[in-house]
């Protein structure tokens, strides 16, 4: 498990000129060499730059891999190892993942002859049953997005070592701190890191980490060929961000707890979906394989959608907006926002329903959320749905 220590000072120190405690913000598209092809190590900003670096190593230590990329945002790093796929290659991905990344393969990358399947990995034969001569890949989401639905990491990584396949993990929703996916066989981690990595929602980041060198160096080519590096500023942001996701994600999730147990007892909503409760199907999985719950929550509201949209509409603290993981608590409606993108089809078959609400636990005080949750759930007008069963 990543400590304090390791978070505040893993892999940072290279700047040893002037002492500084800070990591300098080099600010330069290019740098001066000393001759034709001889340079410092460094001599164009989207090849190279000292404060990408020092985040490179500082997240490439924090997960346990030997090398990281970082991009400009986190679909960025998706579109990034997506791109090391040919066409009349197949990947099997998760079903119910981010908007963005069901967008950037369904309708954008099988247009250039990538083929994907989108399945329920909870169910190891199901993935078996989809796995074809030509697939090369299995990526995860878990927890879900945005249902938060676990997934055996443990039995992925071993079907993905029978059959030789790439395994690549969004770890966006647990951080480094509520899980350790190289732990399980992984190949490859992705995070958007302008969620829980930066935690301030002021910047925008992606990241890959290499459990190899030669991933590593693939991932570092594929950056500097597609040009999706992320610009120095954008790095020293989440860099300094970093140093506090251990304190603020601990946090987060233990309020997160407090609040998903509130809420399963509320009269309007219908049912919670919190890998924290003992209700959650995949509770027992969560023990094993994470730090902890996470600070993400997801419940149905008993009503329709325009109930969902009055709940979300009339917080004041938690905020509506997309996006998640920062110090302000964040409400939005899947179905309507994050993962508007997708086709009405794609929503139902991964069980995205319109009554669906998602929330990212900041770090306000545990008791002002749930008041403000309570006065937002007063507005669902809908009557409660029968348990009589008439």
């Amino acid at each position: 498990m990543v400590n304090n220590t390791d978070i505040v000072h893993g892999g940072l120190g290279s700047e040893t000129q002037f002492g500084s405690l800070s990591t300098p913000l080099y600010l330069t598209s290019t740098f001066i060499l000393d001759a034709v092809g001889k340079d410092k190590g460094y001599d164009y900003s989207r090849t190279g730059n000292p404060t990408r670096t020092e985040l490179q190593n500082h997240l490439a230590t924090l997960e346990g891999g030997v090398a990281c990329s970082v991009h400009g945002t986190g679909i960025s790093s998706i579109c990034t190892v997506l791109h090391h796929f040919k066409a009349g290659d197949h990947i099997l991905v998760t079903q119910d993942c981010y908007g963005g990344t069901h967008r950037l393969i369904d309708q954008n990358l099988t247009q250039f002859g990538l083929e994907a399947d989108f399945i329920d990995f909870t169910d190891i034969e199901t993935v078996r049953a989809a796995i074809k001569d030509n697939t090369k890949a299995l990526w995860v989401e878990t927890p879900t997005n945005p249902l938060l639905k676990l997934i055996d990491l443990e039995a992925i990584g071993k079907i993905s070592k029978e059959f030789d396949l790439t395994y690549i993990v969004d770890n966006t929703f647990l951080s480094p701190i509520g899980q350790k996916p190289f732990e399980f066989g992984v190949d490859l981690i992705v995070h958007s890191t302008t969620k829980y990595i930066n935690g301030h929602c002021d910047c925008t980041g992606g990241a890959v980490i290499s459990r190899t060198e030669e991933w590593g160096e693939r991932i570092d080519w594929l950056t500097n060929c597609m040009g999706t590096a992320q610009s120095p500023f954008d790095a020293w942001q989440v860099l300094r961000g970093s140093k506090t996701v251990g304190v603020r994600f601990r946090a987060q999730q233990q309020a997160a707890l407090e609040i998903a147990t509130w809420l399963e007892a509320h009269d309007k909503v219908k049912r919670v979906f919190f890998p924290g409760l003992e209700s959650h199907p995949d509770y027992a999985l969560a023990q094993q394989q994470q730090k902890g719950p996470g600070a993400m929550i997801a419940f149905e509201v008993n009503g329709d959608g325009d109930d969902a949209r009055a709940v979300v509409e009339n917080t004041v603290l938690i905020k509506l907006a997309e996006s998640l993981g920062g110090v302000t608590s964040l409400i939005e409606v899947p179905a309507l926002q994050s993962h508007a993108s997708m086709t009405p089809e794609a929503r139902i078959a991964a069980g995205i329903e319109n009554t669906l609400v998602r929330l990212s636990v900041g770090l306000e005080e545990v008791d002002d959320l749930i008041s403000d949750l309570d006065k937002a759930l007063s507005k669902v007008k809908t009557p409660e749905l029968s348990t009589s069963g008439v």
